[in-house]
């Protein structure tokens, strides 16, 4: 007789998901027991331009960059402390290369002291990088799954979780059980809804509002986050060449600490890079991911130039308004001294609006302020890197929705008034795939 037996659902099929019910099934966890809602599709339905929800969420299907610092990415040793943060981040490492249909493709970059020459404009964060590419992605997540599958795991597809009680009113106090009400599904239970013992929540980018919610309606003791937005740059390859060289996912920061900002350049592509546009509660921003085949090299880089913002009251809501703002014709913006928005991997162009210098002033506005760092980090960019002149373009915005960060028990990432309920990836602020496979390992580890 199998020693589980608690019913667990999973909310967000993204990277957390994945690797907490990847680290149950492995160590003899009933799949029948378990159960995953996303609002996307499965890896065998999913387009390429479906880059918010889905199975493995946006960094799993369409990044594919794990870094290998317990700082970078979120707070991964805060809970667990260094020597295990790291285990967690190789269990992370080992288990893509487990599903990768070739592990030798897989790139590391690794740089271990920072250059003289972009001195004194910037700083270089050291870490290393695996860098898989966007098209194994792809055929990582149909092996990942049907692996999951064949082991009798539960998906619900294209799914909305509309409500969850963790202390159903109606039911015993001295019962745990907690319920997920589902949009469009019918269940037997008498409140028509779905139980669980323990509940995983690893919503992505696109349910934070939905995490914002819970800890409004619960009332969850939580520690304020910064606010981070910027843009994604793009250029062509060459003029980053030598940056390049020495570590491939390279970021450049600096840090004004009496503004309470600090700004730094953000999941570099390269070779074969291409911006991707992300709509997420009915606005646009954008990303970038990088291909691996030598048939869509097109020799440009891009990454994100993101500023973390200290002090502002409501940093989720101060993004939602800031992004709605920068938007125009049903879309993003696009400013460049001398370019227009570059084609996808699809062979489209860019979703993007372009704007002239004067619609760039009007962006400026809406940063109320913030923007001047941007355009000052950009024009030293162009010191550093000489043949830069005009010859690039900004995508405006790009975002990372950080609603308040829930207080969770460091040993289970369970909320401190809940202890069945366990927050992870984006729902605990985690901003890259290595940080959100280790929480959703971590919180699997106290499960078995």
């Amino acid at each position: 007789m199998n020693k589980y037996n608690k019913r667990i659902v999973v909310i967000g099929g993204g990277v957390a998901g994945a690797h907490a019910v990847t680290k149950l099934i492995d160590n003899g966890y009933p799949g029948e027991l378990i159960t995953v809602i996303d609002m996307g599709k499965d890896p065998y339905n999913r387009k390429p331009e479906e880059v918010m929800s889905g199975w493995l969420g946006s960094g799993g299907f369409s990044d594919g960059k794990l870094t290998y610092h317990h700082m970078i990415g979120g707070q991964l040793s805060k809970y667990t402390g260094e020597e295990k943060a790291y285990q967690l981040m190789d269990e992370v490492i080992e288990t893509w290369k487990r599903f990768h249909p070739d592990p030798s493709k897989i790139m590391y970059s690794n740089p271990t002291e920072e250059p003289d020459f972009i001195k004194p404009y910037f700083g270089l964060r050291l870490f290393g990088v695996y860098h898989i590419g966007t098209d194994y992605l792809h055929e990582i997540g149909k092996r990942w799954y049907d692996y999951l599958v064949s082991k009798d795991v539960k998906f619900h597809w294209e799914t909305k979780v509309t409500k969850i009680e963790f202390d159903p009113k109606w039911m015993n106090s001295s019962i745990k059980t907690g319920l997920v009400y589902i949009e469009g599904k019918q269940f037997e239970h008498p409140r028509n809804a779905m139980e669980y013992d323990e509940l995983i929540f690893a919503v992505g980018k696109s349910g934070i509002d939905f995490a914002q919610q819970l800890a409004q309606d619960y009332k969850l003791p939580d520690e304020p986050k910064s606010t981070q937005v910027g843009i994604r740059f793009e250029a062509p390859q060459h003029h980053f060449q030598k940056l390049i060289d020495i570590s491939y996912d390279f970021k450049l920061y600096r840090k004004f600490e009496d503004k309470g900002v600090s700004l730094r350049s953000f999941c570099t592509n390269n070779n074969a890079a291409y911006v991707a546009v992300e709509e997420t509660y009915g606005d646009y921003s954008y990303n970038g991911h990088a291909k691996k085949d030598p048939k869509y090299l097109n020799n440009m880089t891009n990454f994100g130039i993101l500023m973390e913002i200290n002090g502002i009251e409501d940093p989720f809501e101060w993004s939602r308004k800031l992004v709605s703002k920068v938007q125009s014709h049903g879309t993003g913006l696009y400013y460049s001294p001398s370019r227009k928005p570059s084609i996808t991997s699809e062979g489209n162009e860019v979703s993007a609006h372009q704007i002239d210098w004067e619609g760039l002033q009007a962006v400026s506005e809406h940063f109320q302020g913030y923007f001047s760092y941007i355009t000052d980090f950009i024009e030293d960019m162009k010191k550093v890197f000489p043949t830069l002149g005009d010859d690039w373009g900004i995508y405006i915005p790009e975002v990372k929705y950080l609603s308040p960060e829930p207080l969770v028990n460091y040993n289970d990432l369970s909320l401190t008034k809940y202890p069945n309920v366990h927050f992870v990836g984006d729902a605990l602020s985690a901003r890259g795939i290595t940080v959100s496979g280790a929480h959703g390992i971590y919180v699997a580890e106290s499960l078995i």
